[in-house]
């Protein structure tokens, strides 16, 4: 990756092999600024990991909390609200009461549904993308033909995330999210069975009942599930496929996590000046965070470059640290479980799906 550091951090995650070019950074420079493309870059374990914790560091610009071209539609309705993108002692509440909800459900039950959703899947596509919000919505206790519906909404929904979305993005994202508002709302409001209904029980115990952050975070849920479980279902066949059938599938699907992980990236907003790593950073930068790197990283895991599935304390940094951390980690790992082991047959590999920070395989072939 012989490009400028800004061309190859726009394409980085979906390179056929970017871990040189994450380990010439890592050992060269840690953390530093990018004239290129006007972003402070985190590679090293040590500066992702200040930068994840530091108070000056938030998810979203302050001067723009919900992107310009989705405020005021519903796709900005339910971005603002989302516990991934918020900061402050209301995310923090928000998220306790998922966690929680979240642990009632057991790591058996989602490889079985996903082992199950797995032997109706139509193709590796929709066993990357379909089958894992389709799981997250049948636990979620939404019912009929409504998990399939949201699988396809939330393909839409996704689009207004990135920073790279576009006015056709953003429009698309809206008329989803519209949707899966109208469409999940009678089951939050009902007080349904499954994770909903367990939701909407902690909300009211807490005294924090309102519809709209609950409603946007189910949704929430769901999207965290598309790319980043798409990316780690895809992931572990092109390992399994280079290492064999493991004894211990959790913990080669953990190991796939961090050597190969399905998100790449993410970013932070500075919001007061501050200094990182003995850097001046001034307020209203932003900060390019390179997860994947950081993995790799040998000052947090030992031979960083090897495959090595059962690792003793892995540092891990895919799914984030601190507040922010994705709550829907696990989830990701039992459905990718359920799934792969659930199909016979590897698929062929035709390099990655377009996207500016998840890695996630294109797969063809049979699916058995």
């Amino acid at each position: 990756m012989t490009q400028p550091l800004s061309a190859t951090l726009s394409t980085a995650a979906t390179h056929p092999d970017p871990y040189p070019f994450y380990a010439d950074l890592v050992a060269n420079q840690p953390f530093g600024y990018d004239t290129g493309s006007g972003l402070w870059v985190a590679a090293g374990a040590a500066a992702v990991s200040e930068v994840l914790a530091h108070p000056a560091c938030r998810v979203r610009p302050s001067t723009e909390p919900v992107p310009r071209g989705i405020l005021g539609t519903p796709a900005g309705d339910v971005f603002g609200e989302l516990v991934r993108m918020t900061d402050g002692a209301p995310q923090v509440r928000r998220k306790q009461v998922l966690l929680q909800a979240l642990s009632t459900i057991t790591e058996e039950q989602v490889v079985a549904l996903a082992a199950e959703q797995a032997g109706k899947a139509t193709d590796w596509t929709d066993l990357q993308f379909g089958v894992p919000v389709r799981v997250v919505a049948t636990v979620l206790g939404l019912g009929g033909n409504i998990p399939a519906e949201a699988a396809r909404l939330i393909g839409e929904f996704v689009r207004c995330v990135p920073p790279s979305a576009t006015a056709e993005d953003q429009a698309a994202a809206a008329a989803a999210a519209a949707r899966l508002l109208d469409l999940l709302g009678p089951y939050l409001r009902a007080g349904s069975g499954g994770l909903m209904g367990e939701l909407v029980r902690l909300a009211a115990r807490d005294d924090r009942p309102k519809t709209a952050p609950l409603l946007a975070n189910v949704i929430g849920l769901l999207s965290q599930t598309y790319d980043a479980t798409a990316g780690l279902v895809g992931n572990t066949l092109l390992a399994l496929a280079r290492h064999g059938q493991p004894d211990d599938l959790a913990a080669f699907v953990a190991e796939v996590v961090r050597h190969d992980a399905p998100i790449q990236n993410t970013r932070r907003s500075v919001v007061t000046a501050t200094t990182i790593t003995g850097h001046e950073v001034p307020a209203g930068s932003a900060i390019l965070l390179l997860l994947a790197a950081a993995n790799r990283d040998p000052m947090a895991n030992p031979d960083p470059h090897a495959f090595r599935p059962g690792r003793a304390d892995p540092q891990v940094f895919t799914f984030g640290r601190g507040a922010h951390r994705c709550p829907g980690r696990a989830m990701a790992a039992a459905i990718t479980i359920g799934a792969v082991a659930a199909v016979t047959g590897a698929p062929s590999h035709e390099g990655y799906r377009p996207s500016p920070n998840a890695r996630i395989p294109v797969l063809k072939g049979q699916l058995g």
